[in-house]
C-alpha cells in the first residue's frame, strides 16, 4: 500500500500567529517537523500543504516537497484532503505542522492499525498526569472504549472525577491522524457538526457521523507548539 505523510501548514494561528516559522534551535518549527517525519523512512512521500508562500519557499529551498492549497479551509484535514483527492495513495498520515518532535515508533503503530479492516481512521494519544495540564482547555482530552476506539474528545476534563474511589487515567489527544484516502475525502464533504463547532476539535466530525477513531497510546511526544510558552519549552527540550 502506498503511504504518504501530508503536513498541513497554515501561517495564521489564533493563539500564536506565524508559529510554524518561529525559530526552534536554528530551524523554523515547520522544517523541524518535516525533517523529523521524512527521517522515519515510513512514507513514499512527505509533503507540506500550505496557504503561505513563506512556508512553501522555506520547504522547497531545503529540498523538501510542498504544495500550495487553493482554498480557505476550516481544518488541517480539509487542507490536506484538497491535495490528496487526486493522489494515487492508500493511506494518508496527517502530521500537524507544530509537532517538531514526531518520532518513527508512534507513526509506525498508527500505520499498523490498518491491518484491521474495520479501521478507517486512527490517531495518537498520550498519558496526561500533570493536574494543571488536565484542567487546561488547550490540552484536548480523549476517553476510549475497551477496543481503544474514541468515545469523545473534549477540552473539558473527561472523565470527570465524580467518584474518587476509582483510579482515573487521562489521555491527551495528539493531533496526528492516519486515514484511508476515501475516509479523508468523505470528511471534507460532511458539514461541520455541532459538537465540532462548540469544542473546536475537528475529529469530533468523525464521531458525529458514526465513524470510529482507533486510538493508539504513545510515549511522550514532546511539545506541540501552540503558544509562545510552548516554543520556549521546546527550545529547552531540544
Amino acid at each position: 500500500m502506498k503511504k504518504v505523510a501530508l503536513i498541513p501548514a497554515r501561517y495564521d494561528a489564533t493563539r500564536f500567529n506565524g508559529k510554524l516559522m518561529a525559530d526552534l534551535g536554528g530551524k523554523p518549527v515547520i522544517r523541524r517537523t518535516y525533517d523529523a517525519t521524512a527521517a522515519t523512512g515510513l512514507f513514499d512521500e512527505v509533503i507540506v500543504v500550505t496557504d503561505s508562500e513563506i512556508i512553501f519557499k522555506e520547504i522547497i529551498s531545503h529540498q523538501g516537497k510542498a504544495v500550495m492549497s487553493k482554498k480557505e479551509h476550516e481544518s488541517g484535514s480539509d487542507r490536506i484532503a484538497e491535495a490528496a483527492e487526486f493522489m494515487d495513495v492508500d493511506i494518508i498520515v496527517n502530521v500537524q505542522g507544530d509537532t517538531p518532535f514526531i518520532k518513527k515508533e508512534p507513526l509506525e503503530k498508527l500505520l499498523q492499525q490498518f491491518m484491521d479492516p474495520s479501521v478507517a481512521v486512527a490517531s495518537l494519544m498520550q498519558l496526561l498526569k500533570d493536574e494543571k495540564e488536565i484542567n487546561d482547555p488547550n490540552f484536548v482530552k480523549v476517553a476510549v472504549d475497551q477496543n481503544m476506539n474514541a468515545l469523545f474528545f473534549s477540552r473539558s476534563v473527561i472523565p470527570f472525577p465524580r467518584n474518587k474511589e476509582f483510579p482515573i487515567t487521562y489521555y491527551e489527544h495528539i493531533g496526528v491522524y492516519a486515514f484511508l484516502k476515501k475516509t479523508l475525502v468523505d470528511f471534507t464533504r460532511w458539514p461541520v457538526g455541532t459538537l465540532e463547532s462548540i469544542e473546536k476539535i475537528e475529529c469530533l466530525r468523525y464521531l458525529e457521523h458514526g465513524v470510529p477513531l482507533r486510538m493508539v497510546v504513545t510515549d511522550y511526544m514532546g511539545i506541540e507548539i501552540d503558544t509562545p510558552g510552548d516554543l520556549e519549552k521546546a527550545n529547552k527540550l531540544l
